[in-house]
């Protein structure tokens, strides 16, 4: 850790600091917004939308490169493709007369599809696995203003709005009786869903940002039943799994998506099992 420590005051490897900032950023959208994923059990249309992305990654550093449009950044790609993706899965959810599940998977596999054919025609070598899966060499400073940004406006709409968005978590339909539009308040969820996926894409990638998601607020949700103290400790855990999994990442020369996915693995696995054990223990 002391190693890691030093890295980070080395002028010479940038990197290493933007993708630690851009993780402590994107923790505060990932602990608010995490929360009402796991409370309104829709981890399988973030699943969907993270997916989808690949398809604007792919699109936007074709772009980039054939055209020559710099300022169309994979970042940017991801944030366009995940709000699209996001959009299409809640008017189908609310008005459309095709299975849900059926629209999810077919965004879900078309979106990737889509995403290595545009890498696979784009000159030069881009290796898909390193938005599968992450990779701390692509956080650049525009990338860090970025999430700042989107940090700033997840996190504030999901505060702002935090009582209509905790209704239709809890009970749509009395929500709607309430006179809220229930239906704009879910699309808005699942916008703010998409928006918070694609914070992260860089470091964990694509494949394991959902995990990212969900595994910080279902840990929280073993230690409190407030919905503002999940939200909280979410933030810190996510924080602390970003920058465990960096660090150990860096000292042992580990791809940083798949080992801060195993620290937060390893304390989700831990935790559910004290806590079946201690219940356990009780009634007994």
């Amino acid at each position: 850790m002391f190693e890691f420590v030093q890295a980070l005051h080395d002028p010479g490897i940038p990197f290493l600091r933007y993708a630690l900032f851009a993780g402590l950023l994107a923790s505060v959208s990932f602990g608010v917004v995490g929360t009402y994923v796991v409370t309104r059990k829709i981890s399988y249309i973030a699943g969907a939308i993270s997916h989808c992305m690949l398809g604007g990654i792919g699109a936007a550093l074709y772009v980039q490169t054939v055209i020559g449009w710099t300022w169309c950044t994979p970042m940017l790609g991801a944030v366009a493709s995940a709000l699209l993706a996001a959009v299409i899965i809640g008017l189908v959810s609310l008005r459309g007369q095709q299975r849900e599940d059926t629209v999810i998977g077919a965004l879900w596999a078309t979106g990737m599809a889509i995403g290595l054919l545009f890498l696979a025609n784009t000159p030069g070598y881009f290796d898909p696995m390193s938005f599968l899966f992450g990779n701390i060499l692509l956080i650049s400073q525009s990338d860090l203003w970025l999430v700042s940004a989107l940090d700033i406006l997840v996190a504030g709409l999901a505060l702002l709005f935090h009582n209509k968005l905790l209704g239709i978590c809890f009970d749509e339909e009395f929500t709607e009786l309430r006179g809220v539009n229930a239906g704009g308040y879910y699309l808005l969820l699942i916008c703010l869903t998409a928006l918070t996926v694609a914070l992260l894409v860089r470091v964990v990638g694509i494949v394991l940002v959902i995990a990212l998601l969900t595994l910080p607020a279902a840990v929280a949700g073993h230690f409190t039943n407030r919905i503002r103290q999940m939200m909280i400790l979410s933030i810190v855990l996510c924080m602390l799994f970003t920058a465990t999994g960096l660090a150990y990442s860096y000292v042992f020369n580990l791809p940083s998506g798949p080992t801060i996915i195993v620290f937060a693995g390893a304390v989700y696995l831990i935790v559910t099992i004290v806590g079946r054990f201690m219940k356990w223990v009780s009634h007994s």
